[in-house]
Protein backbone atom coordinates (compact mmCIF):
# COMPACT_ATOMS: atom_id res chain seq x y z
CA UNK A 1 0.00 0.00 0.00
CA UNK A 2 1.35 3.44 -0.87
CA UNK A 3 -0.17 6.73 0.19
CA UNK A 4 0.33 9.38 -2.45
CA UNK A 5 -1.89 12.36 -3.24
CA UNK A 6 -4.19 13.49 -0.40
CA UNK A 7 -7.58 14.98 -1.29
CA UNK A 8 -9.14 17.94 0.54
CA UNK A 9 -7.14 19.92 3.04
CA UNK A 10 -4.37 17.33 2.81
CA UNK A 11 -1.63 16.65 5.28
CA UNK A 12 0.38 19.56 6.62
CA UNK A 13 3.52 19.99 4.51
CA UNK A 14 2.22 17.88 1.58
CA UNK A 15 0.94 19.72 -1.49
CA UNK A 16 -2.34 18.30 -2.88
CA UNK A 17 -1.00 18.80 -6.38
CA UNK A 18 2.03 16.60 -5.80
CA UNK A 19 2.05 12.95 -6.74
CA UNK A 20 4.95 12.19 -4.41
CA UNK A 21 4.73 9.01 -2.37
CA UNK A 22 5.50 9.85 1.23
CA UNK A 23 4.33 6.70 3.05
CA UNK A 24 4.73 3.13 1.86
CA UNK A 25 3.72 -0.01 3.75
CA UNK A 26 4.65 -3.48 2.50
CA UNK A 27 4.46 -6.88 4.15
CA UNK A 28 8.12 -7.62 3.39
CA UNK A 29 9.77 -4.28 4.24
CA UNK A 30 7.44 -2.72 6.82
CA UNK A 31 6.71 1.00 6.68
CA UNK A 32 8.88 3.53 4.87
CA UNK A 33 8.43 7.26 5.37
CA UNK A 34 9.92 9.79 2.97
CA UNK A 35 10.98 13.03 4.62
CA UNK A 36 11.34 13.92 8.28
CA UNK A 37 9.20 12.35 10.98
CA UNK A 38 8.59 14.65 13.95
CA UNK A 39 7.84 12.57 17.03
CA UNK A 40 6.46 13.89 20.30
CA UNK A 41 5.85 12.06 23.56
CA UNK A 42 7.38 8.79 24.69
CA UNK A 43 8.01 6.10 22.07
CA UNK A 44 9.46 2.63 22.49
CA UNK A 45 12.40 1.68 20.28
CA UNK A 46 12.92 -2.04 19.71
CA UNK A 47 16.20 -3.74 20.57
CA UNK A 48 16.88 -4.13 16.85
CA UNK A 49 16.63 -0.39 16.03
CA UNK A 50 19.51 0.76 13.83
CA UNK A 51 20.85 4.25 13.06
CA UNK A 52 22.83 5.14 9.95
CA UNK A 53 26.06 7.13 10.41
CA UNK A 54 26.28 10.74 9.34
CA UNK A 55 28.15 9.74 6.17
CA UNK A 56 25.82 6.82 5.49
CA UNK A 57 28.61 4.22 5.31
CA UNK A 58 27.96 2.46 8.62
CA UNK A 59 25.09 1.53 10.90
CA UNK A 60 24.95 0.98 14.64
CA UNK A 61 22.45 -0.72 16.91
CA UNK A 62 20.88 2.10 18.94
CA UNK A 63 20.33 0.06 22.12
CA UNK A 64 23.83 -1.49 22.13
CA UNK A 65 25.48 1.85 21.38
CA UNK A 66 24.24 3.74 24.44
CA UNK A 67 25.85 4.18 27.85
CA UNK A 68 23.62 2.41 30.37
CA UNK A 69 24.99 4.30 33.39
CA UNK A 70 27.01 7.43 34.05
CA UNK A 71 27.63 9.62 37.04
CA UNK A 72 29.64 12.65 38.08
CA UNK A 73 30.02 13.05 41.82
CA UNK A 74 32.13 14.96 44.30
CA UNK A 75 34.48 13.62 46.93
CA UNK A 76 31.69 14.32 49.43
CA UNK A 77 29.52 11.71 47.63
CA UNK A 78 27.20 14.41 46.28
CA UNK A 79 25.80 13.43 42.86
CA UNK A 80 26.36 16.40 40.54
CA UNK A 81 24.68 14.78 37.54
CA UNK A 82 23.85 11.22 36.55
CA UNK A 83 21.91 8.71 34.48
CA UNK A 84 20.69 5.41 36.02
CA UNK A 85 22.52 6.12 39.31
CA UNK A 86 20.73 6.14 42.64
CA UNK A 87 23.44 6.85 45.23
CA UNK A 88 27.14 7.08 46.10
CA UNK A 89 28.75 5.70 49.25
CA UNK A 90 32.05 7.05 50.53
CA UNK A 91 33.78 3.90 51.88
CA UNK A 92 37.10 5.58 52.76
CA UNK A 93 39.57 8.08 51.26
CA UNK A 94 39.52 7.59 47.48
CA UNK A 95 37.12 4.62 47.74
CA UNK A 96 33.52 4.98 46.52
CA UNK A 97 30.63 2.66 45.65
CA UNK A 98 28.09 3.90 43.10
CA UNK A 99 24.70 2.19 43.02
CA UNK A 100 23.09 1.33 39.67
CA UNK A 101 19.34 2.12 39.70
CA UNK A 102 18.36 -0.39 36.95
CA UNK A 103 20.58 -3.48 37.23
CA UNK A 104 23.04 -4.60 34.60
CA UNK A 105 22.46 -8.10 33.17
CA UNK A 106 25.87 -9.30 34.40
CA UNK A 107 29.05 -7.95 36.00
CA UNK A 108 31.10 -8.17 32.77
CA UNK A 109 30.31 -4.65 31.59
CA UNK A 110 32.75 -2.10 30.24
CA UNK A 111 33.74 0.34 32.95
CA UNK A 112 35.32 3.75 32.33
CA UNK A 113 36.30 6.17 35.09
CA UNK A 114 38.23 9.37 35.46
CA UNK A 115 38.85 11.88 38.22
CA UNK A 116 39.87 15.50 38.53
CA UNK A 117 43.10 17.30 39.20
CA UNK A 118 44.51 18.53 42.49
CA UNK A 119 45.59 21.75 40.76
CA UNK A 120 49.23 20.75 40.51
CA UNK A 121 51.20 18.50 38.18
CA UNK A 122 49.96 15.31 39.80
CA UNK A 123 48.10 12.71 37.77
CA UNK A 124 44.97 10.93 38.85
CA UNK A 125 44.72 7.17 38.77
CA UNK A 126 41.51 5.19 39.03
CA UNK A 127 40.34 1.61 38.75
CA UNK A 128 37.42 -0.68 39.35
CA UNK A 129 37.82 -2.44 42.68
CA UNK A 130 34.76 -4.66 42.28
CA UNK A 131 31.74 -4.75 40.01
CA UNK A 132 28.31 -6.30 40.43
CA UNK A 133 25.02 -6.04 38.57
CA UNK A 134 23.74 -3.59 41.21
CA UNK A 135 26.80 -1.42 41.93
CA UNK A 136 30.49 -0.87 41.33
CA UNK A 137 33.23 0.07 43.75
CA UNK A 138 35.94 2.40 42.46
CA UNK A 139 39.19 3.60 43.95
CA UNK A 140 40.96 6.84 43.06
CA UNK A 141 44.31 8.29 43.87
CA UNK A 142 47.72 9.29 42.62
CA UNK A 143 49.76 7.14 40.27
CA UNK A 144 51.96 6.21 43.25
CA UNK A 145 48.86 4.33 44.59
CA UNK A 146 48.19 6.81 47.41
CA UNK A 147 44.39 7.08 47.60
CA UNK A 148 42.92 10.56 47.31
CA UNK A 149 39.45 12.16 47.28
CA UNK A 150 39.36 14.07 44.01
CA UNK A 151 36.89 16.96 43.75
CA UNK A 152 35.31 15.43 40.62
CA UNK A 153 34.84 11.76 39.84
CA UNK A 154 33.16 10.41 36.69
CA UNK A 155 32.09 6.83 35.91
CA UNK A 156 30.46 5.40 32.79
CA UNK A 157 29.23 1.84 32.18
CA UNK A 158 28.49 0.23 28.82
CA UNK A 159 26.86 -3.19 28.64
CA UNK A 160 23.42 -4.80 28.76
CA UNK A 161 20.72 -3.93 31.24
CA UNK A 162 18.90 -6.79 32.96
Amino acid sequence: MALTKVIGSGVQGIDNASDATFLTATSSEGVTLAGTLAVTGVHTVGTNAVATSEGGAATTNIVQGLAKFWIRHSSASAIQDSFNASSVTDNATGDFTVVIANNMSNAYYSFITTSGSDGGNNFAGSRLRSGATTDCRCIYGYNDLTLYDWAQVCVSIDGDLA
